[in-house]
């Protein structure tokens, strides 16, 4: 997965020139790279589990939505699997030594449940999957049943879906790996310092969802971001080079169409204790252009950050 060197200037001055033009080409691309890895698995003979990895706010979800699609498109019947959903009650989750629950780590997945669910697909070709509520931070009571035919694909989606911890339950030969993230950086010049880094593209990113998805606070998402760094570095990275694929996510684009609201919800944390980081984040963003956010095609994977 090798970087794609993307300056500020370069940035701009596609969005000046023809900015409808820019987006479609740019995700024109990404959808490239989908394509390749349906058509990896397609051809992977035995594939029956594809195991999508990658750090947070990575887009994940949807580039597995992007991946059942196109499967189906092919004559494959694909299921996808959250990890997200195997969460244990907040209240049985590993905590922080502050007492908050730690949802980086692979203990906060109920690992026996996860293990008998794709045995179930595996010997049986069903099973009942268990729904988490973020809001609650509870399992709900219902239940998601699926069952699968013969030549049906089941896509297992989150941080941990590279961990041998999970893996190991199943056959080699019957899964696929793919390792997605926001590999590129923006460069103040293609000369110059990097102006936005891989985890500050993935913050951005994250900034946004958690406000209009998850009920939280920018000082909140900025208190949670250094635990979720540390759970990438012990839980995820270690495991990356095991994908059979590696995409990247990164949207030349998404820096001018995401601005606007990152930099007002940055500016709420200005007089905390994220002062510096959050001023500092508002300079970069501020040497953008600015797209209005309608632009983002309503399938695009920024449409995960957005609504």
């Amino acid at each position: 997965m090798s970087e794609n060197i993307t300056t500020v200037q370069e940035i701009n001055e596609r969005a000046r020139l023809n900015p409808a033009t820019f987006i479609v080409e740019t995700e024109a691309g990404f959808r490239k790279k989908i394509d390749a890895a349906v058509k990896r698995i397609a051809e992977t003979q035995g594939c029956k589990f594809v195991l999508l990895a990658g750090p947070s706010a990575s887009g994940k979800t949807t580039s597995a939505v992007f991946i059942e699609r196109e499967l189906e498109k092919a004559g494959v019947n694909a299921h996808s699997i959250s990890l997200d959903n195997f969460y244990k009650d907040q209240k049985d989750s590993p905590e922080y030594e502050d007492g908050s629950p730690d949802y980086e780590s692979v203990l906060s997945l109920d690992l026996p449940e996860l293990d008998q669910c794709l045995t179930n697909l595996l010997k049986q070709g069903e099973t009942s999957l268990p729904l988490f509520d973020f809001i609650t931070g509870k399992r709900k009571v219902e239940k998601e049943y699926i069952r699968l035919k013969e030549k049906d694909v089941v896509v297992v989606e989150g941080i941990h879906a590279l961990n041998p911890i999970i893996t190991e339950t199943l056959p080699k030969e019957s899964r696929l790996g793919i390792y997605i993230s926001v590999s590129s950086r923006i460069y103040g010049s293609y000369d110059g310092d990097v102006l936005l880094g891989k985890r500050d593209l993935r913050f951005i990113r994250r900034l946004i969802r958690d406000y209009s998805f998850r009920s939280s606070s920018t000082e909140n998402t900025f208190y949670l971001w250094k635990n979720v760094l540390k759970g990438e570095d012990k839980y995820l990275f270690p495991f990356k080079d095991l994908a059979d694929l590696k995409i990247d996510s990164f949207h030349d684009y998404e820096t001018c169409v995401l601005g606007s609201r990152t930099v007002s919800l940055l500016k709420k944390a200005v007089g905390s204790a994220y002062t510096a980081e959050a001023e500092r984040l508002i300079g970069c963003l501020n040497r953008f252009v600015r797209l209005e956010e309608s632009v983002i095609p309503k399938d695009s994977l920024l449409r995960e950050f957005t609504g």
